[in-house]
């Protein structure tokens, strides 16, 4: 459970990174997103560390964030191959907190 929590984290890093990383700092209001995002997946993630079921908030915020970034490439209009990127992340990050909230308590 901390490990997937831990790695949840670490793409919040790296989205929180990807507007230099991958180029489109010049798109503010992406920026503004991928920082905002990623910083709430972050912190979520973090928070969530020990922590399991259906009742827990930064679960379900982590969770909330995933789908954000499944969404996140189409509505700013990206191209394949950072669509694809942002879009398999966003899956892992949705399966790792669903697989935590599923998972028994400690």
């Amino acid at each position: 459970m901390t490990t997937r929590n831990v790695l949840s984290a670490l793409i919040g890093l790296f989205f929180i990174l990807a507007p230099w990383l991958l180029g489109f700092s010049g798109n503010g209001n992406a920026v503004r997103t991928s920082l905002i995002m990623g910083i709430v997946l972050a912190s979520a993630s973090v928070l969530a560390i020990g922590q399991a079921g259906w009742n827990s908030w930064q679960l379900w915020t982590s969770f909330i964030a995933g789908i954000g970034f499944i969404m996140f490439p189409f509505i700013y209009g990206f191209s394949w191959t950072f669509a694809g990127l942002y879009v398999i992340l966003g899956f892992i990050v949705v399966f790792l907190n669903f697989y935590n909230m599923d998972a028994d308590a400690p």
